[in-house]
């Protein structure tokens, strides 16, 4: 089909095309698909192959992303296609993430301009690309992207941030705010349970922050006996602090045993809490516990005088005490975010 975002891919002396999405860069024979499944090659080139197809809809908080700094209370019409292009051992949504045929897609497509008008009828303030990975069906994820934009609906990509270079500039330009997953700090966690690398998902993450105006905030699962020692958490916040600095949100959120791994314990809620501390301790203002009940953890702190400025239960916003602005009503600090 034909799109105005087209990701990059070229033919390769043995007649194989090169998709040049993600830095798998998978070279596949006519009608072979990539390590992400969604995408194959016809044609000469690389394509979405159920462009248009859905598995699933819903109207999910925002704070479901989760996203805790980006208009919070509001609702976000969420969606999800099939594939991913990491292997996570762990994944939550492995029945559509690594889908064996296309039986999880609904029959009929949808158009961009059909889930927009969802949107609005929903009063949902945004579009949250999510469920699996949004990357692999870039071209549909971004042509409803710039409908919504057009019609004023914002974009929330939920993401692994595993992605080459010039369509991460498209890609990320087009989004209103993101939740990345940074999986660990460590090259042989991403290696031996992802089956990508590190370095890639830094770069978005930097990326974003320093080159776009997208809202970001990021999600550690932590898996016990994997990526939850304190010396692993504390780098990982250190590379946060230095590089991006203390007011991008690190959500630590609890694993449960699924897919690959349920032979593995979940987090307990302790670990969870030694890790906001010690990213604390470390300078970051904003950590919070996820996939558990916690409420110190759930709840947005001043980051001058320590008052409770949003407190949720779950998914719910109880309580909102900012300002306009974002401007804490206790001492006039104003808490990163986009809250309007």
């Amino acid at each position: 089909m034909e799109t105005r975002f087209p990701a990059p891919s070229r033919r390769l002396e043995d007649g194989r095309i090169e998709c040049g999405l993600c830095p798998h860069r998978c070279r596949l024979a006519e009608g072979a698909r990539g390590i992400c499944f969604a995408r194959r090659a016809r044609g000469g080139r690389v394509e979405l192959a159920a462009y248009g197809r859905v598995s699933g809809v819903a109207v999910d908080p925002i704070e479901k992303k989760p996203l805790y700094h980006f208009l919070p209370a509001s609702r976000s019409l969420s969606f999800g296609t099939i594939g991913c292009n990491l292997l996570c051992r762990f994944c939550q949504n492995w029945h559509i993430s690594k889908p064996s045929d296309e039986s999880a897609l609904d029959p009929e497509p949808v158009t961009p301009a059909q889930l927009v008008e969802v949107a609005r009828r929903t009063n949902s303030a945004s579009i949250s690309y999510t469920y699996n990975e949004p990357i692999v069906s870039y071209e549909f994820t971004l042509e409803c992207a710039d409908a919504a934009r057009a019609a004023g609906v914002r974009n929330v990509a939920v993401t692994a941030g595993y992605i080459e270079p010039e369509p991460r500039a498209t890609f990320f330009g087009l989004m209103d705010a993101t939740n990345i997953d940074l999986k660990s700090f460590r090259e042989t966690f991403y290696r031996r349970l992802c089956g990508v690398h590190l370095q890639p998902v830094l770069e978005t993450i930097e990326y974003v922050h320093r080159r776009t105006s997208c809202w970001l905030e990021l999600t550690t699962l932590v898996i016990p006996g994997q990526n939850d020692s304190p010396a692993e958490i504390r780098e990982l916040a250190e590379w946060v602090l230095a590089h991006l600095g203390p007011d991008v949100p690190l959500h630590v959120s609890a694993f449960y045993p699924n897919y690959h791994m349920r032979d593995h314990p979940a987090t307990p809620i302790e670990t969870l809490r030694d890790a906001r501390r010690i990213a604390k301790d470390v300078g970051l203002l904003h950590v919070y516990t996820g996939n558990v009940w916690d409420d110190e953890g759930a709840t947005t702190w001043c980051g001058r005088c320590g008052a409770a400025l949003i407190r949720r239960r779950g998914f719910a916003v109880v309580e909102n005490r900012l300002r306009a602005g974002g401007a804490c009503p206790d001492c006039g600090e104003i808490c990163a975010g986009v809250w309007s």
